[in-house]
């Protein structure tokens, strides 16, 4: 009997034996052959391969070898056929029909079938309903109406949201119909499971009928590890060939002569959250001055040394989606210091902090800063803090309150906060409305615009992608001068490699092992 997904089950724990002895005793190199990787990642809580169930992201990068989608985000952020060879939809965009590949099978011969992707999305769409955590495609549900299965190689789906940027959507892995649940299925990429023991490791061997030919590493060899002063460790010390790491870290390696430093984006988007409700916070000319008074590129510097990108806006930078207006998001501190005048905030008593008559009373220029940090990272909480310096310079002091994850969530839901230092995990799709539209599920500062709302009506239901851009340039240019809360950066994650293993110019999750099978 096959055990599923939504089973709790326990497994006997095995013991990594000569293999791993080897590996850890013997420098890279020596202990495999050329043709294959050692790779070091952080895993502490992945029990399954099954890419639909909620996992560490550095893991996700591991399933990417294991499993494909119907469409793939190329190096200039645009979708490209993958397992479907092409696409095309009605005129009006509301149904959408997607062709496979002929001759594509699983690792275990099965080929696949539109049924295999019609059945994939209902159980993502069936977690999304039954957990607290919905996983990495849970965004489907507000595209996928209806979907099915035309013919063995077509797919027909009919979607919510009638607008040119659906493929994007398409980027989740597609399993066997019949394996949907199971705690490992096979999938169709360029590496099958060999071997994996939660906690352990992972060996991954080259798919010989992989579709776009025989992969050239022929083993992949994830080991895990529980911190990321573990992981720095064994690259130190040869251990690996490579490791995929957030942590600052990699930043010491940086212009290294023995080994290669890869860049990698990720979809976490780092904000500053303004509460538009608190009077202090609903007059725009504050918000703004805050906006003038924070240097995020001395943040990028001081506070997470380089490993961030800096973004204005919610949409990626350097893609075809990203609006740059670096005359609206200088630092500018005087600039700052004016427009806190204009509202009426002044020091009156030279204490360093602002003060005005509110409904009689005086009333000072002091915000609640919500911080809370990351597991094994303190970088959120050193931001913060240099944040509350920046701000003070200006007459603004801050009380910062570190707190858990689930305090700062549920205080942003309730909006018992001014300002909170909080991520945001971008969907692959173009669309930011989640953080912008009125009452949304995001929409944590109570920002509310007819304006800004009625953009993004008009962008779900574009049908040109010249259209879709000079939409998402407006609704990037209402942000800038409404500014509902501060975006700063993408936080950036490192491959630290040895050897120079890929070609992909813009490494990114949750595909930053991309290019480990194509070779240079």
């Amino acid at each position: 009997m096959r055990t599923t997904i939504n089973t709790i089950f326990k497994t006997p724990k095995k013991t990594l034996c000569l293999l791993l002895a080897l590996l850890f005793l013997m420098p890279s190199g020596t202990a495999q052959d050329e043709n294959s990787l050692t790779l070091g990642i952080i895993s502490v809580t992945s029990q399954y391969m099954n890419p639909l169930v909620p996992v560490e992201r550095e893991f996700r990068s591991l399933q990417s070898l294991v499993y494909e989608s119907l469409v793939t985000i190329d190096d200039d952020y645009l979708p490209q056929p993958n397992l479907a060879e092409r696409w095309e939809s009605n005129e009006d965009c509301s149904t959408w029909y997607f062709y496979l590949r002929d001759g594509i099978t699983f690792h275990d011969g099965t080929p696949l079938t539109a049924r295999d992707v019609v059945n994939t999305v209902k159980t993502i769409l069936s977690i999304k309903d039954s957990t607290e955590n919905p996983g990495a495609y849970a965004s489907l549900q507000y595209f996928v109406k209806n979907i099915t299965a035309s013919d063995k190689r077509t797919v027909v789906i009919s979607t919510n949201r009638q607008n040119i940027a659906f493929p994007y959507a398409m980027t989740f892995p597609v399993l066997p119909s019949s394996q949907v649940q199971a705690e490992n299925p096979v999938g169709t990429g360029p590496y099958f499971v060999e071997k994996f023991n939660p906690k352990e490791f992972v060996i991954l061997s080259a798919n010989q009928s992989w579709w776009r030919g025989i992969p050239k590493v022929d083993t992949v060899m994830a080991t895990f590890h529980t911190t990321n002063r573990d992981l720095m460790t064994s690259f130190e010390y040869n251990r690996v060939d490579a490791i995929l790491t957030r942590s600052l870290n990699a930043a010491q390696y940086r212009g290294g002569t023995s080994f290669i430093n890869l860049a990698v984006r990720t979809h976490q988007l780092e904000t500053l959250q303004m509460n538009n409700t608190v009077r202090e916070l609903n007059d725009v000319r504050v918000r703004k001055a805050i906006r003038y008074a924070i240097n995020v590129d001395e943040l990028l510097s001081l506070a997470y040394l380089d490993m961030a990108q800096r973004a204005d806006t919610p949409m990626l930078p350097g893609t075809w989606t990203y609006s740059d207006m670096p005359e609206l998001f200088q630092f500018n501190p005087e600039k700052a210091k004016a427009l806190l005048d204009e509202a009426g905030w002044v020091d009156s008593n030279g204490d360093g902090t602002r003060d005005k008559i509110i409904d009689g009373k005086n009333a000072n220029l002091v915000l609640r800063f919500l911080v809370y940090e990351e597991q094994d990272n303190s970088v959120r909480t050193l931001a913060a803090n240099k944040i509350s310096s920046m701000l003070h310079a200006v007459g603004i002091t801050c009380n910062i309150s570190l707190v858990s994850y689930e305090t700062a969530k549920a205080r942003l839901k309730a909006r018992n906060y001014d300002l909170c230092l909080a991520a945001f995990n971008m969907d692959p799709v173009p669309d930011p409305g989640f953080l912008l539209m009125s009452r949304n599920t995001c929409n944590y500062t109570a920002y509310a615009s007819k304006e800004m709302d009625n953009l993004f009506s008009e962008l779900r239901s574009t049908t040109k992608q010249e259209n879709y851009r000079n939409i998402l340039f407006q609704i990037q240019s209402l942000f800038a001068e409404d500014c509902p809360f501060v975006c700063l950066y993408y936080r950036r994650g490192a491959i630290l490699s040895r050897t120079l293993f890929t070609k992909v110019r813009d490494l990114r999750e949750p595909e930053a092992l991309k290019g480990i099978a194509e070779g240079l």
